[in-house]
């Protein structure tokens, strides 16, 4: 039977195509802004036939249905990474959270620790050898649906053809329903205000050197250093996911992956957030190669480039160097995501800069402003990067580096990147801990 049969013969309603989750079922949900739109409400108005069917996910941006209190007892959301659209659900005891290093998450279904009964997916037209692209979402998704028993897919007129490891066969689409959408835009907001962001952004591009190969977390901060890298030569991209900043740079003659010591010539990475406009630049662009995530984020991969820098940011850094990026004291309120991944193999890589980045300052809903370069981290909260992990911590006050350093100079070094209106305080406090 042909591709182009196969294809015909399984195009179905998401609404029909739902009615294969039954009770008790497993259920894997594509993320970010790859979240199939159609099925995921056809599977919220099939939730009251069913019971304690779980969802596993890490980061979804959209609609929120899915964990609304009416749905306890028929859906219930076992997510990976706490994105804002479910956080209140987790904090409430509505919704599940498992804690897991991004580079692991895949293996939690590729393994069978979390078999998959279903997996809900979106993707891109088949080419004319029956190959649909993940698009978008190819490094959390890839290897959960291909450990499915049964794969429901949105097939979507809209979504990018991204190159590389991204690729599923019609023949494994269980389910298919045709759908003609754009895929939701998602731009990285400010954090902090402009400004700071852009004083932090000036003292992380003064750490990368040319060369360099470059992982960008999420948010505005790392975003904002790619428009202080025009004066750079022959930079390059691997990372977890990217957006928009890059494509100015390689317009520019800056990001042309030449010295990359694996994948010379490519920007790797595992999924995008961006616009229209990027979403149109990577279609088909031979330049972008996405992978799973358990290959992008493997800290022995990363590695193997040389002059890898790594960008993320943190809730909260204590004066030993300790970095809170999941939670505010004991309240879940991320992910560890792909920073211990990505910290620690830049750390391994030959010329490598580990950076650690965030505002000196939080500003709290009643306008009190509290310092995030903190003597002790909060009661209950999370380490996600250690102290023996840590290298460059970066604030719009400049550039701690903790590498080698003792506690004492470790304490010197982070009083003088917090907000000027805390350093008393906090050298009483060093003082008091007997760390200085």
């Amino acid at each position: 039977m042909s591709a182009t049969s196969i294809y015909q013969s399984r195009v179905t309603t998401a609404e029909e195509a739902v009615k294969v989750i039954k009770s008790g079922n497993r259920v894997f949900l594509t993320g970010n802004v790859s979240v199939p739109q159609k099925l995921l409400a056809a599977l919220v108005g099939h939730a009251p036939n069913v019971r304690d069917v779980e969802i596993c996910q890490a980061l979804t941006v959209g609609s929120a249905d899915y964990v609304a209190p009416e749905m306890e007892g028929h859906l219930r959301v076992n997510s990976m990474f706490i994105s804002a659209n479910i956080r209140r659900a987790v904090q409430e005891g509505r919704a599940d959270f498992t804690p897991i290093l991004l580079s692991e998450f895949p293996l939690l279904f590729k393994r069978g620790i979390l078999p998959v009964d279903v997996a809900v997916i979106h993707v891109s037209t088949p080419d004319e050898h029956g190959f649909c692209s993940l698009g978008v979402e190819v490094g959390l998704t890839k290897s959960a649906a291909e450990s499915a028993k049964v794969i429901i897919a949105e097939v979507n007129d809209q979504m990018p053809r991204t190159l590389g490891d991204s690729f599923i066969h019609v023949s494994r689409l269980t389910h298919i329903v045709p759908v003609n959408y754009p895929i939701p835009e998602h731009k990285m907001a400010s954090e902090g205000g402009s400004s700071i962001v852009e004083k932090i952004a000036g003292h992380v591009a003064a750490l990368i050197p040319d060369g360099a190969t470059m992982q960008l977390g999420i948010g505005s901060i790392p975003d904002a250093v790619l428009k202080f890298l025009s004066d750079k030569k022959d930079l390059g991209i691997h990372t977890e996911l990217f957006s928009d900043g890059v494509i100015e740079l390689v317009n520019a003659g800056v990001l042309t992956n030449a010295r990359k010591s694996l994948h010379a010539g490519k920007i790797v990475a595992g999924f995008i957030l961006g616009t229209r406009k990027l979403y149109e630049w990577v279609n088909d662009n031979p330049m972008v190669e996405m992978h799973p995530t358990e290959y992008v984020n493997d800290p022995f991969v990363i590695a193997q480039n040389d002059r890898m820098v790594a960008v993320n940011s943190a809730i909260e850094v204590d004066l030993t160097g300790q970095v809170c990026a999941d939670s505010i004291g004991p309240k879940l309120y991320s992910g560890v995501g792909g920073q211990l991944d990505f910290i620690y193999g830049a750390s391994r890589s030959k010329g490598g800069v580990p950076i650690i980045a965030l505002p000196s300052v939080a500003t709290l809903r009643d306008g009190t402003q509290v310092s995030k370069i903190t003597a002790m981290l909060k009661h209950g909260a999370g380490v996600v990067t250690s102290r023996n992990h840590v290298r460059f911590v970066v604030t719009e006050h400049g550039v701690a580096d903790l590498y080698g350093r003792t506690i004492r100079q470790r304490a010197q070094a982070l009083i003088k990147v917090a907000h000027p209106q805390f350093h008393d305080e906090l050298q009483r406090q060093a003082r008091e801990l007997h760390y200085t």
